[in-house]
């Protein structure tokens, strides 16, 4: 799990020092404050560090570092011509200094980079092991439609999709888990089933189905895009992915949902924490937001959070942080949206009322 987070010069941030919970993190901001950039960054590093140790047995070296860092930061943030373009702009030299924290013994890391890098870093501290389970990062669209063929497609030909596309739908392709944690699986799942009405399925040709109950497979791509996000996160525990002390960076869980939906993905996400997941949101939903107060306090009250806002000043954006949303200041999405019912209330409710 990760602890703690703390940049310099990267892309918008000046400076920021983030401090984790074990459960659910909340990251709120406007557009172009660099919530994704939050998600993306821990993502690039703990996904590398996972991939290499699957693939080596020997520990982790400065030398590997210094340029698999550097690939896979530059494969899921995908800057045009060099890894120096992430560091933050402002005039001459300068160089982005990132060190990341993490609650397993020998894991933790501290890089660097200059404007002028092109694919390498400078590994400052270096791990002792790899990270033992790959992060899961979910996009604010569905994977399932993509699904077939796409992972050979990306590492043959040039597409103009970020690593984190491949990265799930290599995760999304993954077997269903059997034996002792079905049990845990499907406490999580079912009530994301019975609110899609079906299950999902992949079949031996590689596809994504939708099978409902008591009727045949419906192909995704008739699916609601609503429910095949959900589809998604049900695929994706069922493989495990989700479970055991995982991590999952998600951004924008609301987009394309309706309210009913959004309340199902908030138990979910919830559940997905009590279940050992530690949880990165960024999202715009004051409606989301709402909905994990009112599931924290009713049978999710063991679940550890911490929000983030993040706010534009003069040379970047700063970060404020709290365990308590309440604190965080300021949440001007937030307020947007309460302005908004304020000014609704005053505009319609005195037609609806007595005597009207």
């Amino acid at each position: 799990m990760l602890k703690s987070l703390r940049i310099s010069n990267f892309t918008v941030f000046k400076a920021a020092n983030l401090e984790f919970a074990k459960g659910l993190n909340v990251i709120v901001g406007e557009n172009g404050t660099g919530k994704t950039h939050l998600l993306k960054l821990p993502y690039a590093v703990m996904a590398m560090s996972a991939e290499e140790g699957k693939r080596r047995k020997e520990p982790p070296t400065k030398t590997l570092l210094q340029t698999r860092i550097a690939e896979k930061i530059s494969g899921v943030f995908r800057p045009e011509d060099r890894l120096g373009r992430l560091v933050h702009r402002q005039r001459g030299r300068n160089k982005c200094t990132v060190k990341m924290s993490f609650r397993q013994p020998r894991t933790s890391i501290a890089f660097q980079f200059s404007s002028l890098a092109k694919s390498e870093t400078i590994v400052d501290s270096a791990p002792s092991r790899w990270q033992d389970k790959p992060p899961v990062f979910l996009p604010t669209r569905e994977l399932l439609t993509l699904y077939p063929g796409f992972v050979s497609l990306y590492e043959t030909r040039h597409l103009e999709f970020d690593e984190t596309w491949r990265d799930t739908c290599l995760l999304l392709g993954a077997p269903a888990l059997k034996g002792p944690r079905e049990a845990t699986i499907a406490h999580l799942i079912e009530p994301l089933e019975e609110q899609l009405g079906g299950k999902v399925v992949l079949d031996s040709n590689g596809r994504f189905y939708f099978r409902p109950f008591n009727a045949g497979n419906m192909e995704m791509p008739l699916v609601a895009e609503g429910w095949r996000k959900l589809s998604m996160l049900v695929r994706l525990i069922s493989t495990g992915s989700l479970l055991d002390k995982g991590c999952l960076f998600w951004d924008e869980p609301e987009a394309n949902l309706n309210p009913g939906l959004i309340r199902e993905i908030a138990k979910a996400i919830l559940g997905i924490c009590q279940a050992g997941v530690q949880v990165f949101v960024a999202t715009h939903s004051l409606f989301l937001l709402r909905e994990f107060q009112i599931l924290l306090e009713c049978g999710f009250a063991d679940v550890e959070q911490r929000y983030f806002a993040l706010r534009r000043i003069d040379d970047g954006v700063e970060v404020s942080q709290d365990d308590d949303i309440e604190s965080v200041d300021p949440l001007r999405l937030l307020d947007e949206e309460l302005a908004q019912s304020d000014r609704f209330v005053d505009l319609f409710m005195p037609r609806t009322g007595p005597g009207a």
